[in-house]
């Protein structure tokens, strides 16, 4: 019997998750299919490629082998569905773009209707997540990252610079207009240890009432009036009853980039892509930035 090529990526990708659960999360299948996979191919080869464990499945050495070829043959595989993408001269079928949620809703969703006014036959797959997708493993054509630096393995077009700045409710607004010096609760992103030094030192009752470890939850604490923020121009601007207020004046945020791998850059459906993207996002500046 001779090993199924997705019997051999299965086994990969078993290995870099450790669980069934998590290799049928990365392969769009049932764990039952991964555990079926498995043992075809243990069968095939007349191997064990794993220990069953109460915690997961264990790779034993002739798995990570297995894995090891695997992933060689994987990486050709991507390397030539690549460069097949990027002599494309096709606009029609699935362009795959990933981009991250609060983008998508507060910004990047309408300018995608103007791209598919012009090319009604290219079918857009929008993947909406933080998570840095592997575009050399195809996992999709384009990205839309919020960076400093789009990294020097992929090629980018710098799409529009963003400022920051501070935001609340219009009551909260109206009661920081009224009195300045009374104490204003700030809403702070856990990732740091205090509100910003300028905003604490001209409003010194400013005061951390709430850490959130997500920006989404914290436009809705906003929202919701629980005190003020700072966030991206994007997203203040967008929500409904938020206003900026004088707390942190506007700065400089990381900018928006389209990334892509350089093999898939020139193919048709990429360069139309990024020419409409690139023209809505100009004429989107006012958004973005103070």
């Amino acid at each position: 019997m001779q090993p199924h090529w997705d019997d051999l990526k299965t086994v990969l990708e078993l290995v870099r998750s450790g669980s069934l659960a998590g290799a049928a999360g990365r392969m769009g299948l049932s764990y039952t299919t991964v555990a079926r996979r498995v043992t075809r191919i243990e069968e095939a080869l007349g191997l064990t490629l794993f220990e069953r464990l109460a915690d997961g499945y264990r790779p034993t050495d002739e798995g990570r082998l297995v894995a090891d070829y695997a992933a060689q043959m994987q990486g050709q595989e991507d390397a030539l569905l690549r460069q097949l993408a990027g002599r494309s001269t096709d606009l029609s079928g699935p362009l795959v773009v990933t981009a991250p949620q609060l983008l998508i809703a507060h910004g990047f969703a309408p300018m995608l209707a103007a791209f598919s006014a012009a090319y009604p036959q290219v079918e857009l797959q929008i993947k909406a997540t933080n998570d840095l997708l592997d575009l050399t493993r195809r996992e999709a054509d384009l990205a839309l990252r919020v960076s400093r630096s789009p990294g020097d393995t992929l090629t980018g077009l710098r799409l529009s610079a963003q400022d920051s700045a501070s935001f609340a409710h219009r009551d909260w607004a109206a009661r920081i207009a009224d009195d300045p010096n009374g104490p204003i609760d700030w809403i702070l992103f856990s990732g740091y240890s205090a509100p910003p030094k300028a905003a604490a030192e001209r409003y010194p009752n400013l005061r951390t009432r709430y850490r959130f470890d997500d920006m989404v939850a914290i436009a809705g604490a906003v929202q919701a009036g629980l005190g003020a923020a700072q966030m991206p121009m994007f997203l203040g601007r967008s929500l409904p009853d938020v206003v900026p207020v004088p707390l942190v004046p506007p700065q400089p945020y990381a900018d928006i980039w389209l990334v892509g791998h350089r093999d898939v850059w020139q193919g048709a459906k990429p360069t139309a892509f990024r020419a409409v993207i690139a023209q809505e996002f100009k004429a989107a500046r006012a958004l973005f930035t103070a």
